[in-house]
Protein backbone atom coordinates (compact mmCIF):
# COMPACT_ATOMS: atom_id res chain seq x y z
CA UNK A 1 0.00 0.00 0.00
CA UNK A 2 1.38 3.53 -1.22
CA UNK A 3 1.83 6.69 0.96
CA UNK A 4 -0.44 8.20 -2.25
CA UNK A 5 -3.17 5.03 -1.07
CA UNK A 6 -3.60 6.54 2.58
CA UNK A 7 -3.73 10.38 1.47
CA UNK A 8 -5.99 9.56 -1.57
CA UNK A 9 -8.64 7.53 0.74
CA UNK A 10 -8.32 9.50 3.55
CA UNK A 11 -9.63 12.45 1.01
CA UNK A 12 -12.43 10.84 -0.59
CA UNK A 13 -13.63 9.44 2.89
CA UNK A 14 -14.44 12.91 3.80
CA UNK A 15 -15.64 13.88 0.81
CA UNK A 16 -18.00 11.01 0.28
CA UNK A 17 -19.33 11.57 3.73
CA UNK A 18 -20.26 15.10 3.13
CA UNK A 19 -22.41 14.14 -0.07
CA UNK A 20 -24.88 11.64 0.85
CA UNK A 21 -27.78 13.15 0.13
CA UNK A 22 -25.90 14.69 -3.55
CA UNK A 23 -25.57 11.06 -4.65
CA UNK A 24 -29.13 9.60 -3.72
CA UNK A 25 -31.42 11.94 -5.30
CA UNK A 26 -29.52 11.53 -8.37
CA UNK A 27 -30.76 8.64 -11.06
CA UNK A 28 -29.17 5.70 -12.19
CA UNK A 29 -28.20 6.60 -16.15
CA UNK A 30 -29.78 3.61 -18.26
CA UNK A 31 -26.45 2.60 -19.59
CA UNK A 32 -25.99 1.70 -16.01
CA UNK A 33 -29.13 0.40 -15.60
CA UNK A 34 -28.26 -1.97 -18.90
CA UNK A 35 -24.87 -2.89 -17.40
CA UNK A 36 -26.28 -4.45 -13.47
CA UNK A 37 -29.07 -6.02 -15.18
CA UNK A 38 -26.98 -7.72 -17.68
CA UNK A 39 -24.20 -8.70 -14.82
CA UNK A 40 -27.56 -10.08 -13.03
CA UNK A 41 -28.67 -12.45 -16.34
CA UNK A 42 -25.27 -13.98 -15.87
CA UNK A 43 -25.67 -14.37 -12.17
CA UNK A 44 -29.11 -16.29 -12.35
CA UNK A 45 -27.71 -18.39 -15.68
CA UNK A 46 -24.79 -19.66 -12.75
CA UNK A 47 -27.24 -19.58 -10.04
CA UNK A 48 -25.63 -17.37 -8.23
CA UNK A 49 -26.96 -16.37 -4.25
CA UNK A 50 -24.07 -14.09 -2.90
CA UNK A 51 -22.85 -10.67 -3.86
CA UNK A 52 -20.22 -8.26 -2.48
CA UNK A 53 -20.46 -4.82 -3.85
CA UNK A 54 -17.24 -2.70 -3.35
CA UNK A 55 -17.62 0.95 -3.07
CA UNK A 56 -21.11 0.49 -2.90
CA UNK A 57 -21.89 4.45 -2.18
CA UNK A 58 -25.93 4.94 -1.19
CA UNK A 59 -26.23 1.05 -1.77
CA UNK A 60 -28.18 1.97 -5.06
CA UNK A 61 -27.15 -0.76 -7.17
CA UNK A 62 -26.75 -3.05 -4.18
CA UNK A 63 -30.60 -2.47 -3.24
CA UNK A 64 -31.07 -3.57 -6.98
CA UNK A 65 -29.40 -6.42 -6.94
CA UNK A 66 -30.92 -7.47 -3.17
CA UNK A 67 -34.36 -6.87 -4.73
CA UNK A 68 -33.68 -9.29 -7.38
CA UNK A 69 -33.52 -12.25 -4.81
CA UNK A 70 -29.26 -12.01 -4.11
CA UNK A 71 -27.67 -11.84 -0.73
CA UNK A 72 -25.94 -8.73 -0.87
CA UNK A 73 -23.11 -7.56 1.60
CA UNK A 74 -22.21 -3.49 0.59
CA UNK A 75 -18.77 -2.01 1.75
CA UNK A 76 -17.50 1.39 1.36
CA UNK A 77 -14.63 3.84 2.98
CA UNK A 78 -17.20 6.07 3.50
CA UNK A 79 -19.21 5.89 7.30
CA UNK A 80 -22.20 7.81 6.33
CA UNK A 81 -22.29 6.23 3.03
CA UNK A 82 -22.34 2.85 5.10
CA UNK A 83 -24.99 4.17 7.43
CA UNK A 84 -27.11 4.84 4.22
CA UNK A 85 -26.90 0.98 2.82
CA UNK A 86 -28.10 0.20 6.02
CA UNK A 87 -30.84 3.05 6.26
CA UNK A 88 -32.34 0.94 2.93
CA UNK A 89 -32.00 -2.25 4.04
CA UNK A 90 -28.80 -3.52 3.16
CA UNK A 91 -25.71 -5.16 5.41
CA UNK A 92 -22.76 -2.91 4.99
CA UNK A 93 -19.23 -2.33 6.44
CA UNK A 94 -17.03 0.66 6.09
CA UNK A 95 -13.92 -0.88 4.47
CA UNK A 96 -11.21 0.19 1.89
CA UNK A 97 -10.08 -1.90 -1.15
CA UNK A 98 -7.04 -3.06 -0.14
CA UNK A 99 -8.41 -4.15 3.47
CA UNK A 100 -11.35 -6.44 2.76
CA UNK A 101 -12.11 -8.93 5.53
CA UNK A 102 -15.24 -9.90 5.55
CA UNK A 103 -14.55 -13.63 6.72
CA UNK A 104 -16.47 -15.78 4.11
CA UNK A 105 -15.82 -16.34 0.26
CA UNK A 106 -18.85 -14.53 -1.97
CA UNK A 107 -20.21 -16.08 -5.36
CA UNK A 108 -19.64 -13.37 -7.20
CA UNK A 109 -18.38 -9.28 -6.33
CA UNK A 110 -19.84 -6.09 -8.42
CA UNK A 111 -17.41 -2.87 -8.48
CA UNK A 112 -18.82 0.24 -10.35
CA UNK A 113 -16.68 3.77 -10.77
CA UNK A 114 -14.55 2.61 -7.44
CA UNK A 115 -11.90 1.01 -8.42
CA UNK A 116 -11.28 4.91 -10.46
CA UNK A 117 -9.91 6.59 -6.98
CA UNK A 118 -7.12 3.38 -6.45
CA UNK A 119 -3.87 4.45 -7.73
CA UNK A 120 -1.99 2.85 -10.89
CA UNK A 121 0.68 1.29 -8.32
CA UNK A 122 -1.89 -0.23 -5.90
CA UNK A 123 -4.26 -1.18 -8.38
CA UNK A 124 -2.87 -4.95 -8.75
CA UNK A 125 -3.14 -5.30 -4.62
CA UNK A 126 -6.52 -4.11 -4.79
CA UNK A 127 -7.43 -6.59 -7.51
CA UNK A 128 -5.80 -9.08 -5.30
CA UNK A 129 -8.33 -8.06 -1.91
CA UNK A 130 -11.20 -8.74 -4.24
CA UNK A 131 -10.19 -12.26 -5.75
CA UNK A 132 -9.47 -13.12 -2.25
CA UNK A 133 -13.39 -12.34 -1.26
CA UNK A 134 -14.58 -14.76 -4.58
CA UNK A 135 -15.38 -18.49 -3.88
CA UNK A 136 -13.29 -20.56 -7.15
CA UNK A 137 -15.34 -20.06 -10.22
CA UNK A 138 -16.84 -16.56 -8.60
CA UNK A 139 -17.96 -13.34 -11.07
CA UNK A 140 -16.27 -10.26 -10.65
CA UNK A 141 -18.19 -7.11 -12.89
CA UNK A 142 -15.49 -4.42 -12.87
CA UNK A 143 -16.45 -1.01 -14.58
CA UNK A 144 -15.10 2.12 -14.67
CA UNK A 145 -14.32 4.89 -16.73
CA UNK A 146 -10.99 5.42 -18.76
CA UNK A 147 -9.57 4.53 -21.89
CA UNK A 148 -7.14 7.58 -21.67
CA UNK A 149 -4.25 7.88 -19.00
CA UNK A 150 -5.13 10.30 -16.33
CA UNK A 151 -3.35 10.19 -13.03
CA UNK A 152 -4.16 12.79 -10.04
CA UNK A 153 -6.71 15.38 -8.97
CA UNK A 154 -9.00 16.31 -11.67
CA UNK A 155 -9.42 19.83 -11.57
CA UNK A 156 -12.93 19.87 -13.41
CA UNK A 157 -14.08 17.36 -10.80
CA UNK A 158 -17.76 18.90 -9.61
CA UNK A 159 -17.35 18.20 -6.47
CA UNK A 160 -15.11 20.24 -3.69
CA UNK A 161 -12.34 19.86 -3.10
CA UNK A 162 -11.66 17.85 -6.54
CA UNK A 163 -11.17 13.79 -5.91
CA UNK A 164 -8.00 11.97 -7.54
CA UNK A 165 -8.80 9.72 -10.37
CA UNK A 166 -6.47 7.14 -11.88
CA UNK A 167 -8.04 6.28 -15.36
CA UNK A 168 -6.73 3.21 -17.64
CA UNK A 169 -6.30 2.71 -20.83
CA UNK A 170 -7.91 -0.55 -22.08
CA UNK A 171 -4.43 -2.43 -22.25
CA UNK A 172 -3.60 -1.16 -19.15
CA UNK A 173 -6.76 -2.44 -17.54
CA UNK A 174 -6.85 -5.79 -19.03
CA UNK A 175 -3.28 -6.46 -18.21
CA UNK A 176 -3.96 -6.15 -14.85
CA UNK A 177 -6.85 -8.10 -14.85
CA UNK A 178 -5.49 -10.95 -16.45
CA UNK A 179 -2.77 -11.48 -13.65
CA UNK A 180 -5.24 -12.32 -11.12
CA UNK A 181 -8.35 -13.16 -13.17
CA UNK A 182 -9.48 -14.76 -16.25
CA UNK A 183 -11.06 -12.12 -18.71
CA UNK A 184 -14.46 -13.48 -19.76
CA UNK A 185 -15.62 -10.17 -21.46
CA UNK A 186 -14.41 -6.94 -22.58
CA UNK A 187 -16.26 -3.82 -23.28
CA UNK A 188 -15.85 -0.36 -24.24
CA UNK A 189 -19.02 1.95 -23.77
CA UNK A 190 -19.52 4.91 -25.26
CA UNK A 191 -21.55 6.93 -22.73
CA UNK A 192 -21.34 10.64 -24.15
CA UNK A 193 -18.64 12.01 -23.07
CA UNK A 194 -16.58 14.34 -25.40
CA UNK A 195 -12.84 13.96 -23.64
CA UNK A 196 -11.91 10.44 -25.22
CA UNK A 197 -13.00 9.15 -22.16
CA UNK A 198 -15.58 6.12 -21.73
CA UNK A 199 -16.88 3.02 -19.76
CA UNK A 200 -14.46 0.11 -19.82
CA UNK A 201 -16.86 -2.85 -18.63
CA UNK A 202 -15.28 -6.04 -17.49
CA UNK A 203 -16.29 -9.70 -16.27
CA UNK A 204 -13.62 -11.34 -14.59
CA UNK A 205 -13.55 -15.26 -13.45
CA UNK A 206 -11.43 -16.12 -10.59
Amino acid sequence: MSRRYDDVTRDLQRIYDSVVDQRARSEVEPWKQAERTAYLELLRREGRQTLLEIGAGTGVHGRFFADAGLEVVCTDLSSAMVEHCRAQGLVAYRQDLLHLDLDRAFDAAFAMNCLLHVPREDFPAALSAIRSTLAAGGVFYLGQYGGIVRDGIWEGDSYVPPRYFSFLTDTELLDFARERFEVESFNAVDVGFDDGTYFQSLVLRA
